[in-house]
Parts: C-alpha cells; sequence; structure tokens
C-alpha cells in the first residue's frame, strides 16, 4: 500500500489509501492523477536556475571584460603607439586559449555562418562551438528531467502518466524563454550584450525542444488510454474522447499549430519565401499558444500561468514595437518622409525622420512602406549614415514683424533638429524589387514615397578602447563598417579614444558598387587626419577591365580578385599598435575567413572579434 505522502506526490488525495497497483489504467488518463508534481516542481525550479546561473556568467563576463576596456580607453587617451604595446600584449594564457578554442570557435574546423546549400534550397548555417555547447546542455538537462521517473511503479499507466505530466510540465516551462528569446526588445540583448541573432539561434532551439515535448506529452496519454481501453474492451475510445472533451480538442489543436510550424520553420521554406513564412509562424505560435492557454484551464493545470505570462509578453513585445514607431515616426501634422534613389543594384533609401534619435554607430532598424507591402518588414538594415541637420528659423515672410508689446514678449519661433537616417538596399526580392522598379521607372530615378522605420538596435559593442581596428566588409555590409569609421576617426581628431590605426577593407564584385558610399566616402577623405590613420583596401572580384583596378595613393589601395583575410589580420597584427579588434559584417564565407585569421593569432596578442550578422 501506497502512503499518503506518495500518493500526495502523485497528484492523489493524500487521504487515499489506494493502491497504485490496484488502481484500473483508466484512473491515469485523465486530471492529475499519477502527476509527480512535487518533482515536476523541482524540475522547472532547476531548468530556471539554470538559465539565471548562466546570464550570471555572461554579466560577470562582461563586466570584467568591460572594465579592462575602460582601462585601457583611459590609460591610451594620449599615449603614442610605443606606449601602447602593454595592452598589446596577452595578460593571461586562459582567456585567449578560451577565445580560440571555445568563444570564436566554429562547431567544427572553419564553418560556421556560410550556408549550407542543397541545389538552390538554403540549409541554414551551424551555430558556434560555444553555442552549440550551451544548447547541447539545455536540452540533454531537459531530456534528463524528462525521464527522472518512477520506473519501479508496478502500474505501466502510472509511469505514463508521470511522464506525461513531466512533458506536458516542462513544454509550458519553456515556452516562456522561448517568446522572451525571439523579441526585438528583449531586455536581455543590452544586459548581457548578446545580440538579437543569438537570440534568434536560441529560440529556434528551444522551440524545436518545446514541440517534441508537447509529441512526447500526447503519445504517453495515448499510449495510457490505449491500455486503459483495451483493459476495458472499448474500441474507438480515443477519438471518442476527443470529440467529447473540449480539454483534449484545445490541447490538439495546440499540438498540430506546434508541428506544423516544426516543419514550417526549417531553413529552406524560412529562405524561399521569408516575410509569408514569418507571418503564418506567427499565427501558427498564436493557435499554439491559445489552444495550450485554453487547454490548461480547462484541466486546471499547475502552470497554466505560465502561458498566460508568455502571451501577456508576446503582446507586450508588440506594444513597446508599435509605441516606437508611432512614437519616432509620426506627428499630429505630419510623419517621416522617405526619399529613394535608384542606383547600380541598390536603392539609397534617406528617412527624414519626425523626431530626433539617439543613433550609435553599427545600429540597424527595420523599414516598412505600406505603398509597396500591408506588413511589417523583418529584413534589417545597417544605417549606413545618419546626419543632424539645424532646423533655421521660419523667414521673415512667414513670421509678422513684432507691433505691439505683446508681441515682443512672445517666444521666438521654434528650432528643433531633425535627424535624417540612410539605409543602403541591395536589390534582392520582394520588397527591395519593387523599391528598385519604382525608383528606376521614374525619370530622375528619384521617388518619394511614404515610409517608416523602427528601431535602433544592436550597436553593442565599442571599439574606441583598441589601438588597431581592422573592419571587413563584404557587398552592402559596408553600410555597417562607414558609421564606425566616422566615429572612430572623429575620435581620434578630439582625443577621446586610444585609436591609432583604422585599415578598412571592402570587397565587391564591381566597381559600380562604389557609387553606392561615393559621397560618404568622399566626406571620411575630407576629415582631419585621416592619412595619418586611416587605410582603405578595395577588392573588386569581377572587374569590367583589368585597367580600371587602380590604386589612388598608399592609404586607398584597390586590387583584383578575391580578398585573403589571413593575408591582411598578419599583416596588421606584425604592425599593430596596442589592443587590436577585427570585426567583419558580410557573406557568410567571407566572415569564417576572418574569424578563422582571428583565431589563428588571438594566443599571440590581444585581439577581439566582432561580427555583424543577420541569420534568418
Amino acid at each position: 500500500m501506497s502512503s499518503p505522502t506518495e500518493h500526495a506526490a502523485h497528484g492523489l488525495p493524500a487521504a487515499s489509501n489506494y493502491s497504485i497497483c490496484s488502481m484500473a489504467p483508466g484512473n491515469f488518463t485523465h486530471g492529475l492523477t499519477g502527476v509527480n508534481l512535487q518533482m515536476d516542481d523541482v524540475t522547472s525550479y532547476t531548468l530556471w536556475l539554470s538559465i539565471i546561473a548562466v546570464c550570471l556568467v555572461v554579466v560577470v563576463s562582461r563586466l570584467v571584460q568591460g572594465s579592462v576596456a575602460q582601462l585601457r580607453h583611459l590609460f591610451n587617451l594620449r599615449t603614442d603607439p610605443v606606449q601602447q604595446a602593454y595592452w598589446s600584449r596577452n595578460g593571461t594564457v586562459m582567456w585567449p586559449w578560451l577565445k580560440k578554442r571555445f568563444v570564436y570557435a566554429p562547431l567544427f574546423k572553419k564553418r560556421h555562418n556560410r550556408n549550407f546549400q542543397v541545389g538552390r534550397l538554403n540549409m541554414g548555417t551551424l551555430p558556434s562551438r560555444f553555442h552549440t555547447s550551451l544548447l547541447t546542455l539545455y536540452i540533454i538537462s531537459n531530456m534528463v528531467y524528462c525521464c527522472f521517473i518512477n520506473y519501479k511503479s508496478c502500474n505501466k499507466t502510472a509511469i505514463l502518466a508521470e511522464l506525461r505530466g513531466r512533458t506536458g510540465h516542462l513544454a509550458f516551462v519553456n515556452m516562456m524563454p522561448l517568446i522572451v528569446f525571439a523579441g526585438r526588445n528583449n531586455a536581455l540583448i543590452p544586459l548581457l550584450r548578446v545580440s538579437f541573432d543569438t537570440f534568434n539561434i536560441f529560440h529556434r532551439w528551444i522551440g524545436r525542444l518545446v514541440v517534441i515535448e508537447a509529441v512526447a506529452h500526447t503519445f504517453a496519454w495515448m499510449a495510457a488510454k490505449d491500455i486503459a481501453d483495451k483493459v476495458a474492451h472499448r474500441h474507438n475510445g480515443m477519438m471518442l474522447a476527443f470529440q467529447d472533451s473540449p480539454f483534449l480538442s484545445w490541447g490538439l489543436a495546440s499540438l498540430l499549430a506546434m508541428v506544423f510550424i516544426f516543419f514550417q520553420a526549417s531553413s529552406a521554406i524560412r529562405h524561399m519565401a521569408y516575410e509569408t513564412f514569418l507571418h503564418l509562424h506567427q499565427l501558427l505560435a498564436f493557435i499554439a499558444f491559445l489552444g495550450a492557454a485554453i487547454h490548461g484551464r480547462m484541466g486546471e493545470l499547475p502552470l497554466t500561468n505560465y502561458v498566460y505570462g508568455t502571451i501577456a509578453l508576446w503582446f507586450l513585445e508588440r506594444i513597446i514595437r508599435w509605441s516606437h514607431i508611432i512614437y519616432r515616426n509620426f506627428g499630429l501634422s505630419s510623419s517621416t518622409r522617405v526619399t529613394v534613389e535608384a542606383l547600380p543594384e541598390a536603392c539609397r533609401v534617406i528617412f527624414h525622420l519626425k523626431r530626433p534619435w539617439q543613433v550609435r554607430p553599427g545600429c540597424h532598424v527595420y523599414a516598412h512602406f505600406p505603398t509597396l507591402t500591408w506588413s511589417l518588414s523583418s529584413h534589417p538594415f545597417s544605417i549606413a549614415w545618419y546626419d543632424t541637420p539645424p532646423t533655421p528659423y521660419r523667414s521673415l515672410e512667414d513670421e509678422k514683424l513684432p507691433s505691439t508689446i505683446k508681441d515682443l514678449t512672445s517666444p521666438l519661433p521654434s528650432r528643433t533638429t531633425t535627424t535624417s537616417i540612410t539605409l543602403i538596399m541591395s536589390k534582392k526580392e520582394g520588397m527591395t524589387a519593387k523599391l528598385h522598379a519604382r525608383a528606376r521607372a521614374s525619370p530622375t530615378g528619384i521617388i518619394n514615397i511614404r515610409g517608416y522605420i523602427e528601431g535602433p538596435y544592436g550597436g553593442l559593442e565599442s571599439l574606441h578602447s583598441y589601438g588597431t581596428i581592422i573592419l571587413f566588409a563584404g557587398g552592402v555590409g559596408i553600410t555597417h563598417q562607414l558609421p564606425l569609421v566616422r566615429s572612430l576617426l572623429q575620435s581620434y581628431n578630439d582625443a577621446t579614444s586610444a585609436v591609432r590605426k583604422i585599415v578598412l577593407v571592402w570587397s565587391v564584385k564591381s566597381q559600380d558598387s562604389f557609387d553606392w558610399v561615393h559621397p560618404w566616402m568622399t566626406e571620411i577623405f575630407q576629415m582631419p587626419h585621416r592619412r595619418e590613420v586611416l587605410k582603405v583596401l578595395l577588392f573588386v572580384t569581377k572587374p569590367r577591365h583589368a585597367g580600371d583596378v587602380v590604386s589612388r595613393s598608399n592609404q586607398v589601395k584597390m586590387f583584383g580578385g578575391r580578398c585573403k583575410p589571413e593575408r591582411i589580420v598578419e599583416e596588421e597584427f606584425e604592425k599593430r599598435v596596442g589592443a587590436m579588434a577585427v570585426t567583419v559584417c558580410g557573406p557568410g564565407a567571407l566572415a569564417d575567413e576572418v574569424r578563422m585569421s582571428v583565431r589563428e593569432r588571438v594566443e599571440e596578442g590581444v585581439v577581439d572579434f566582432v561580427e555583424e550578422s543577420f541569420s534568418w
């Protein structure tokens, strides 16, 4: 006979004297009979503690890194290159070793952000070794929690009931981080200084885990139901149960939506039609969460509040996004104006914003055009350039000269600032192709349309504490690096950073791409002390004519053929000033080459790697 404590732990009434062994299998197919609520709570608390522990480790490591960077920044504001030599050497052996073999390392030898292709299908990318380790530990811990049940029970349906309760419980718990990690306004992004792209990786894998746990939850119930029906000599009992029970029907609806998401969210389908995928994905997710919430409420399940909280977080994130869009783009009498200029295989898109922004170098935004597409865009665009020109006073033609004492005491006309943000949108498919076609069809190649912008996001890393900085860009990735170059060069002129050497490396297919950034490069080249600090290396992989590839000077060199990051990093590392940072924004193949080049040097001196990537 089971003790009252045993019964309470398994969801049975504490005063019950029934033996689990003698109970009919049908008792374990509904309610909380056989569910080990106490152990379910232990597993959920352990899961949350593990997430909090990882976050605390990241916060502490970020604080240490930030403290070192701040000291390096302050001590090198006015030092010469020789005096920065101290900061170019590694102070420890362990941290460079970890960076090379764990933090910066791809899962295997080299490939990380380069997509796998099967024919024309994009099969996605591989997570890094660090991300894979965290994901593996998280998934294995969930598997252990699911399997940690009482196998010694003499009633097989009781074992299945405990498994059903555990898997459903963990599926509910995992819904919370699943939604938090999917949000662009996730508070953990600035707190941990971890990119949205990284959280998106965890979102996808936790989503798969939730689906697997929901499927296991259903199969455990079906197995117990099948045993109970055989004992009771019932036919079609499972089908009748779904027909007669709204509780089961809503659970099945939630499960079917999750299973559909599992296959619909594959990389091949995402890349074929991303916007269509995203809207269907959000609709299915809402059905899944709604079904789970009703399923939990009708069954009076313990963690139904988790689902309510998940839905509330989802709506809160959407409210924050729309609030930012409305506040930043719309006023009482006007809204954001957009100027689109057609360029070779791209568009220069200028947003004249209603209200000024605080833009950091390295930020990205999401652009929306109601006249081109009805939905919100979900493709990020790096801010290529930003200006905050003064708005002049209204002219005397618009203002009356004072004629009374009241006029003399009235306030002057308002003088505000309007931020202008410029993006370069490479012509692909969908919205960017429509935008380029409409601008190209204009006689002037320039059009004005309605549009609004969401952001800014990103810009988490500061490079001002490094003496040497190499910025790699591939194609339209130059838009991420240009504001950084301007900011770093200005900080050198203002003596507010440790920067003494900047190397900009840009790889493009043809010289036509130079038109994208010509006015901004001209402005950068006119900045004081540019020749002392900045070196530009241009690589044209498919020049029209060999004679077109001509270097202008020692500071601006042009080469034909592919960029070889390992040679550039090796050469600049030998001549580095102080600590060195290497950043990259471009195709996955280029990013993987740069990553490998940095890893080969991290144990020889202070070299940090920053990758700006947008995987989807």
